[in-house]
């Protein structure tokens, strides 16, 4: 029988990738449980996932795992501000709606806003105006934009990224 002799060097690499390899399987399991799924994800689920943004979006587990992406990439705040505007949305006082907005405003759209997301000053001007006098579809354009610059950017990495080929192979 030969002998495999393995230089020292060899052995810690060999090592390392052990490490390493119970790491990525350590991750998944951390992710998995950090999307409060453990056992509850289905293969067809995510492979729903990798058909479009909407059906990502729909899933609980979907768009759990969608802002855990972005939260890594730290480019969370194009999902907030989608999310933040369905619940604006459900608001039917129309005091409730008008400090909302106010705070929608000076979170996300104002230039220069904690989070600002990326729309056109065309819009930002828009949503200045409808700002006098608040309504549920205040920030449809701005919606529309961000779920566009999601859909076109943001998704597509999703699906090429660790997270959602790890949760891919771990159902």
């Amino acid at each position: 029988m030969p002998w495999l002799i393995v230089s020292s060097s060899q052995q810690e690499n060999i090592r390392i990738m052990s490490r390493n390899e119970k790491r990525g399987q350590n991750k998944t399991k951390d992710l998995k449980k950090q999307l409060n799924c453990r056992g509850k994800l289905h293969p067809g689920e995510t492979l729903l996932w990798s058909q479009s943004l909407e059906n990502l979006l729909k899933s609980k587990y979907g768009m759990a795992a969608f802002q855990v992406f972005l939260k890594s990439e730290f480019s969370n705040e194009n999902i907030e501000f989608w999310l933040i505007c369905d619940e604006y949305k459900k608001i039917r006082t129309s005091s409730r709606l008008t400090s909302r907005a106010k705070k929608i405003f000076e979170s996300y759209i104002e230039a220069n806003a904690p989070k600002e997301i990326n729309i056109d000053h065309q819009t930002r001007d828009i949503i200045r105006q409808n700002l006098k006098s608040p309504n549920m579809s205040c920030f449809d354009e701005a919606q529309r934009i961000v779920y566009s610059l999601m859909e076109k950017d943001s998704y597509p990495r999703f699906l090429r990224s660790d997270i959602y080929n790890s949760l891919i192979a771990s159902v």
